[in-house]
């Protein structure tokens, strides 16, 4: 196949606009995603997405065969590495997706940047492999026999083949990129039409597979960016953990999206109509499952329950000095699950207990990282650590102890 005119290639760009079944699951993400969002204390939720990073990470990762566990993921935040240099290397490799993450939001916000663009998809290549150690830059050539460096943020310079798909040649990137820019920028777009671009723009930037290495994490890193910009609530749900879950047929459903046209019935473009539609509806799916399992957990007196469950199990006798937690932790926890933050000063009003009981409860709770504040003196937040996660959010991700 030539690729000298990417708008043929490329196309079609978005699912059919007459299937029903796309429009209404494109609105129902939408609005479920939304009253997700309304449920929760805006303040409440930065402590929440700031942990679903980590677990945003721990999935895409699982996705390339890197199962490194949450757990471990935020000991390597904490420069806690493993001794065995297999596990250090994999513990490197998702704290880089975490912290890409978070440089990705930081530009979002400092300007009005196209997401679109091949600037900023390049850029968040040359983030992930600029903060990877030089040693795990390289990876194995076409034949296998040797090892390649990888560039950061540098397009592809040779020709690959990826399964039964053959992407674009390597001199025609940049006008690939460039035509996806155009059809995809978000600013051009309208009402399901953003989200139908977020589920398309995943298959097509695959699709035309811009780099000699990490297109699936750079693609996903870039899915997250856009989803965030066009669906209210997204972070406190993410789609790679769906992905990861259905790994047969997300790339089943890939891969049937890279077809060729299957006759006259098949839309008009160079590829599968049906395939992209399928595709798309494969997203939006997985979007739905993952929202409404967020939904569950987050729900206000099943959340509270394991809340007060958490305490109740640190407060048990049995348990040593050091790890336990007074049974008043819990108004604290449920006071800034609730309202957001509070002041230092409250939490004597809060539990009922003494002005010097109370400060070391809320001191506990901080040393814990249950509780967080952006100044040691200000208010203080909730905050959600790994190995509390695991209780407070069950099904979430596997057990540390029974690993998948």
């Amino acid at each position: 196949m030539l690729y000298n005119n990417p708008f043929i290639h490329m196309t079609p760009f978005f699912p059919s606009e007459t299937d029903e079944e796309i429009q209404d699951l494109a609105v129902k993400v939408m609005q479920n995603s939304a009253e997700l969002s309304g449920k929760i204390h805006s303040i409440s939720q930065k402590g929440i997405i700031k942990h679903l990073k980590i677990i945003n990470s721990y999935y895409s990762n699982r996705i390339e065969g890197n199962s490194t566990h949450p757990v471990d993921i935020e000991r390597a935040m904490n420069d806690d590495y493993s001794k065995e240099p297999e596990k250090r290397e994999l513990q490197i490799e998702s704290r880089v997706h975490v912290e890409v993450q978070k440089i990705i939001e930081e530009v979002l916000e400092k300007k009005d940047c196209d997401i679109c663009s091949p600037e900023f998809i390049i850029l968040i290549h040359k983030l992930f492999y600029d903060l990877l150690p030089q040693d795990l830059r390289y990876v194995y050539d076409r034949e296998k026999k040797g090892k390649k460096e990888i560039f950061s943020g540098k397009l592809r310079d040779c020709e690959v083949e990826v399964g039964k798909h053959i992407p674009p040649t390597y001199n025609s990137l940049s006008a690939f990129l460039n035509k996806f820019k155009d059809v995809y920028r978000i600013n051009n777009l309208h009402g399901t039409k953003r989200i139908l671009a977020a589920a398309s723009s995943h298959h097509r930037l695959l699709w035309i597979h811009p780099f000699s290495d990490g297109n699936g994490r750079i693609t996903r890193l870039f899915t997250d960016a856009f989803m965030n910009y066009v669906v209210k609530g997204y972070g406190l749900w993410t789609i790679s953990r769906g992905f990861a879950r259905n790994r047969d047929r997300y790339m089943k459903n890939l891969a049937y999206a890279d077809s060729d046209r299957q006759g006259k019935f098949d839309g008009r473009g160079c590829l599968s109509q049906k395939g992209l539609n399928t595709f798309c509806i494969f997203f939006l799916e997985t979007c739905l499952d993952q929202i409404e399992f967020m939904g569950s957990l987050f729900q206000f007196e099943g959340f509270i329950d394991r809340l007060k469950g958490y305490v109740t199990l640190r407060h048990n006798k049995m348990i040593p000095e050091k790890n336990h937690l007074k049974e008043e932790s819990f108004d604290l926890l449920k006071e800034a699950f609730l309202f957001g933050e509070f002041n230092r000063g409250a939490a004597a009003k809060i539990t009922g207990l003494s002005e010097r009981t109370a400060r070391k409860v809320l001191k506990k709770l901080i040393n814990e990282d249950l509780l967080q504040s952006h100044t040691p003196k200000g208010p203080v937040h909730l905050n959600i650590p790994s190995h509390v996660a695991s209780f407070l959010f069950p099904g979430l991700f596997p057990d540390y102890f029974h690993k998948k």
